[in-house]
């Protein structure tokens, strides 16, 4: 038996509480790690699900739930039901330059139930999800459960080590998933090095209280001054903004001041000079620094990545939840009869990959071109930026307008549960 990564603590063996056998062990309850967790016990595959944290109440997680999400959520009858629960409703972005709105994506032309992307908490989400899976008793969700190491024998990933409150434990596997996010401990565990592809860029991450009379028309708005971008999302009872500037400047964000700050916010979007008052210290706010990448390969005997542990997407077009489902979805169509059967082959983990790298390929490359040449451009432009005439005149031609909308709201290619 050979082990990878492995503490030293984890030799012990005596120490060691073997946790038992499983049919598919995934990494991550994040919303891939939970689709294909949910859709695999649905199908009566036993799956057992390793969480690291206490519950799923964490900062900074995306929120959009795009239609093609909602459409394999109806597939699966849980659609509605989700819809119950507090969210909004996106049906476009609207930007602000020099004075002129430009709103060149509507969803309701799109031909689907769901013509809108939804504003809803992940940490609702996967809770919703979570309960679903409970209803299962193939289903095993393991809350505080650190993975320490993988299990291999003769170069074929076995299962995982794992810590939690109770000490160290293993879960044997015929398939393990990695879907345990951007910092994927699959990922390094396995020896997987991603690759960028895009540039990075900085974002300040901080909320702003909604106000009598608000204007709440516009879920998800963008503005452009002076070198710096501002996007702003209506949640349910608060506004999210993000503060976009060239990498590296934040101290001298910083040590401009709070007043600068607030000033610049207000410059961006003149309606939120009262509610950025109400910012006062910089613990209020959240220094992230986004990039995307992807890894060569996704797989090896025994093991498959997907999700952000697979290919980290870029924040723009919130597309990351769509494609960890999309991914997981994918997954689970190719994988149930193999997992039955007890014969998870490469050639399956090859498949998978293969119906899910383009896709993610031609995302990431829309992306990264959005930053470099829309976004980068703008934040080294002072003054004013205007809409070139021929992006106007783009989302003007009928046949042309709706192709943005489509690949934003259901990815390159549309991805639905197989009849398994």
């Amino acid at each position: 038996m050979a082990t990878a990564a492995i503490p030293e603590e984890m030799l012990q063996t005596d120490n060691l509480d073997p946790a038992g056998e499983t049919t598919c062990c995934i990494v991550g309850g994040g919303p891939g790690g939970m689709m294909l967790a949910l859709c695999l016990a649905r199908r009566g595959v036993k799956v057992t699900l390793l969480e690291a944290h206490k519950d799923f109440d964490r900062a900074f997680r995306g929120d959009t739930v795009h239609p093609s999400t909602l459409e394999i959520l109806d597939q699966m009858g849980l659609a509605e039901r989700l819809l119950e629960l507090p969210h909004n409703k996106i049906y476009g972005p609207t930007f602000q330059m020099a004075g002129v709105t430009f709103s060149p994506i509507d969803f309701r032309r799109l031909k689907t139930r769901f013509p809108y992307i939804t504003l809803i908490p992940q940490t609702k989400f996967l809770e919703f999800l979570a309960a679903e899976g409970r209803k299962y008793p193939n289903f095993d969700l393991r809350m505080v459960a650190n993975v320490g190491g993988l299990i291999e024998d003769g170069g074929i990933v076995r299962g995982v080590r794992y810590q939690s409150t109770e000490g160290w434990h293993e879960v044997r596997a015929r398939l393990t998933v990695g879907a345990d996010g951007r910092f994927s401990k699959v990922r390094q565990l396995a020896g997987f090095v991603p690759i960028k592809t895009s540039p990075p860029m900085d974002i300040l991450w901080f909320q702003l209280p909604h106000l009598p009379g608000d204007d709440h028309s516009d879920r998800l708005m963008g503005g452009f001054a002076n070198g710096r971008l501002l996007a702003v999302f209506d949640r349910v009872d608060y506004w999210q903004l993000g503060y976009i500037f060239p990498k590296g400047h934040y101290q001298q964000v910083r040590a401009a001041g709070m007043e600068a700050f607030r000033k610049s916010i207000a410059e961006i979007e003149p309606r939120f000079a009262k509610h950025a008052e109400t910012l006062k210290d910089w613990n209020q706010c959240t220094l992230l620094s986004v990039e995307s990448s992807r890894c060569p390969v996704w797989y090896k005997p025994g093991l498959l990545l997907i999700g952000d542990a697979a290919h980290v997407m870029s924040p723009v077009g919130g597309v990351g939840i769509n494609y960890a489902v999309q991914d997981a979805v994918v997954a689970a169509n190719v994988l149930t009869r193999p997992l039955m059967n007890g014969n998870v082959t490469v050639t399956d983990l090859v498949d998978i990959q293969s119906r899910r790298e383009w896709p993610t390929r031609v995302m990431q490359a829309i992306q990264s071109a959005m930053q470099t040449r829309f976004i980068g451009s703008a934040l080294q432009t002072q003054g004013t930026l205007r809409i070139p005439w021929a992006l106007r005149l783009f989302f003007k031609i009928p046949v042309l307008r709706d192709i943005p909308a489509r690949v934003l709201a259901f990815g390159v290619r549309r991805v639905r549960l197989d009849d398994t």
